[in-house]
C-alpha cells in the first residue's frame, strides 16, 4: 500500500506510529506442512486489513519448524483490531496446537529508513 497520496508530514506520521511485532513460533515438526497452510491463509486475509502495511510469513532455513511472522501495522490499534478480525481466532485455534512451545511476540517501532523531505525512502533503501 503505497503513500504517493499522502503529504510528507501525514507519511512521516504515519511511519513513526507504526507497530512491528515478530512472532517467534517453534512448531512440532509432524505439524510443519499443516502450520504452513493455516498460516499463509491468515498472512492473505491479514494484508487485507486496512491498518495492515505487511504481514510476512518466515520460515528458518536451518530449522524448517521455527517460524517468524513479521506483522507491520500502522499503529497499536490496528494490531488490536487484527485479533478481532473472523480469520485470527480460527488461525489461532488451528494453529496452537501445532505449537512445540508458546509462541514469543516481540514489538518494535520503525527507526529505519527515516523519511526525508523530498525524497521517497522505500524498504530498504538508504
Amino acid at each position: 500500500m503505497g503513500y504517493a497520496h499522502l503529504s510528507f508530514t501525514a507519511v512521516s506520521r504515519i511511519r513513526s506510529s507504526m507497530l512491528i511485532v515478530h512472532v517467534h513460533i517453534l512448531v512440532k515438526p509432524e505439524s510443519v506442512e499443516a502450520f504452513k497452510k493455516v498460516t499463509l491463509a491468515n498472512a492473505r486475509a491479514s494484508v487485507k486489513e486496512p491498518g495492515v502495511v505487511r504481514f510476512d510469513v518466515v520460515q528458518q532455513q536451518e530449522d524448517p519448524a521455527r517460524f517468524v511472522l513479521v506483522e507491520v501495522y500502522r499503529d497499536a490499534a490496528a494490531a488490536a483490531a487484527h485479533k478481532e478480525t473472523p480469520h485470527y481466532p480460527i488461525w489461532r485455534d488451528a494453529a496452537e496446537p501445532m505449537m512445540a512451545e508458546p509462541r514469543h511476540r516481540v514489538t518494535s517501532i520503525m527507526c529505519f529508513p527515516k523519511m526525508k523531505r523530498g525524497k521517497r525512502q522505500r524498504w530498504g533503501s538508504r
